[in-house]
């Protein structure tokens, strides 16, 4: 099984991505995952993308994408692999499509997470933690009362990720960056779409629907 796995910021993923793995018995690959395990052991790769890191300047395609091929010919992507954060735009899809096209392979799916964008907004601005224990709450669907941690008392917080103006931008950097992305694997017929607005158990059943129509 080879998919991309895609998807607004707050719909779920990470914990998706996650079941998945371990279903389906494939490498979650991600791009921070790549670039860190790049850097920890100093490969020439790792070295030119700290060069830009340090800078503060984004790491080009071309070395984002040579870190994802290099990653995609390990042992343990053989029989498949989920890539979570790459590919972000159409010219990392096509060099992704045309280095799988090389090797006479193809992803099976690019799978959307689809969460409409106020349903993503009320339920990542809703959010708040306890920065003593880190307990998750929610104002909507899972109250702390009089704003306190159930567990350990303290007040319970919005973290700066999940402020409204935060919430906004990321949503509209998403849509810039991932619409014509979802227009490209169309296009390809390689998208599969799930509705992520479902309870996480009801979204995985769906996605392991899909993959099942896709599985070799």
């Amino acid at each position: 099984m080879k998919m991309v796995l895609l998807g607004p910021p707050g719909a779920g993923k990470g914990t998706q991505a996650k079941s998945i793995s371990n279903r389906y018995s494939i490498p979650h690959i991600s791009t921070g995952d790549i670039f860190r395990g790049n850097i920890s052991q100093n490969t020439p790769l790792g070295i030119e993308a700290k060069m830009y890191m340090d800078k503060g300047q984004l790491v080009p395609d071309k070395v984002t994408i040579n870190m994802v091929k290099d990653r995609l010919q390990q042992e343990d992507c053989k029989k498949g692999y989920l890539l979570d954060g790459f590919p972000r735009t159409v010219s990392q899809a096509e060099s992704l499509h045309k280095f799988l096209h090389l090797r006479e392979e193809s992803l099976d799916t690019a799978l959307l997470i689809e969460v409409p964008r106020d349903f993503i907004r009320e339920r990542m601005t809703g959010r708040r933690v306890c920065p003593s224990c880190g307990a998750s709450y929610h104002m909507k669907f899972n109250p702390a009362l009089d704003g306190k941690c159930e567990l350990c008392g303290s007040d319970v917080v919005q973290r700066k990720d999940d402020a409204e103006e935060t919430v906004k931008e990321r949503l509209d950097v998403y849509e810039r960056q991932t619409q014509p992305l979802i227009d490209f694997y169309k296009n390809k017929d390689l998208l599969s779409v799930v509705d992520g607005t479902k309870a996480i158990n009801e979204v995985f059943e769906g996605i392991c629907s899909i993959l099942g129509s896709h599985k070799n």
